[in-house]
């Protein structure tokens, strides 16, 4: 804890870009829980180089998320939000940990798997102990609570596994963190598969809505979302394509599902989408100006990231000293 408040971890990777899906299945939620919580949030850009990246492109776009943080409504003086590369204890305790994983535990990582089928031509160490980072992540700020979805959820329990055993070792060094079950996000799925959720890493265009899409962009994917033969406005599993956009609408005008069920009775799909596109493009646009204005303010976000980061290798020395305590390496003389 810290003054009082317990500690909440979390972050994204800074590859790809922001979409609606991540705004309204996290982010949007992050704002309102700094008022119960001490908050971390990082851009995890480390994590983003298990897959090639461009050097330029991946500072753009870590600058960007980042900035898109604030945007949202993350107030940088009460969250700590900061690069997880300017935090060299990620690294160093990512590796003290991986010397407590066992192999057979990042074998079963579903994860793992998946991306080295994607990434045939680059399957990496990095990749394979991708998890124990993670691990690294959570523990180095002896978080309590962790927003974690499905996918994310086998990742969790190898860090509760890993902080337990180094517990047993060594006494009480780590807080064994929970998955946070607050509120959730919408779940939000591709507009071209609705079987999918929504990716910022989708090669088709048209199956995500980007954050910083204009109005126009937006209404044209609406436009071409993918729905159904029914021809009925009615939120049910037989419908997966109209139920998205149902759900997509009632995130962001705040209408149940039966209210928005009830205002498009008898009408089209097609006029169904374009209040879905105006209505997403309406909640949007705050957010986008709010980042315009501080791309153009070079020395605010500077100072932000000096500032936060100053305070995250605060929390992370803390642990990291301790751990280091615990496994015999030298003190350091200062």
């Amino acid at each position: 804890m810290i003054d009082g408040k317990k500690v909440l971890f979390s972050g994204m990777q800074s590859t790809g870009s922001l979409t609606l899906g991540n705004y309204l299945g996290a982010l949007k939620n992050w704002v309102t829980l700094s008022d119960d919580y001490e908050c971390f949030y990082s851009v995890v850009d480390m994590h983003s180089i298990t897959v090639r990246q461009d050097p330029a492109e991946l500072r753009k776009k870590a600058r960007n998320l980042l900035t898109l943080y604030i945007a949202a409504g993350l107030d940088p003086k009460k969250n700590c939000i900061y690069y997880q590369s300017h935090v060299s204890g990620h690294a160093e305790l990512a590796w003290i940990l991986n010397c407590f994983t066992y192999m057979g535990e990042l074998n079963r990582m579903t994860q793992f798997k998946d991306k080295s089928a994607k990434h045939a031509d680059n399957i990496n160490a990095g990749l394979f102990t991708y998890p124990v980072l993670m691990a690294a992540d959570i523990l180095l700020y002896q978080a309590d609570v962790v927003p974690v979805g499905k996918d994310q959820l086998q990742h969790l329990e190898l860090t509760r596994d890993l902080a337990q055993r180094f517990n047993s070792i060594y006494g009480d060094v780590f807080v064994v963190p929970e998955p946070y079950l607050g509120k959730s996000g919408a779940k939000i799925m591709s507009l071209q598969d609705p079987t999918k959720k929504m990716s910022k890493s989708d090669e088709n265009p048209n199956a995500s809505i980007y954050l910083t899409d204009d109005t126009d962009t937006i209404i044209r994917k609406f436009k071409r979302a993918v729905t159904d033969s029914e021809a009925r406005i009615k939120y049910c599993p037989e419908q997966p394509g109209i139920s998205n956009l149902i759900e997509i609408y009632s995130a962001c005008s705040g209408k149940s599902f039966a209210e928005v069920e009830a205002e498009f009775e008898g009408k089209g799909y097609g006029d169904f989408k374009l209040a879905v596109g105006e209505t997403v493009a309406d909640t949007l646009k705050p957010v986008q100006t709010r980042f315009d204005e501080l791309c153009k303010d070079k020395a605010y976000i500077d100072g932000i990231i000096k500032e936060n980061a100053e305070k995250a290798n605060y929390y992370a020395t803390k642990t990291l000293r301790k751990v280091q305590k615990k496994v015999g390496f030298p003190e350091r003389i200062r």
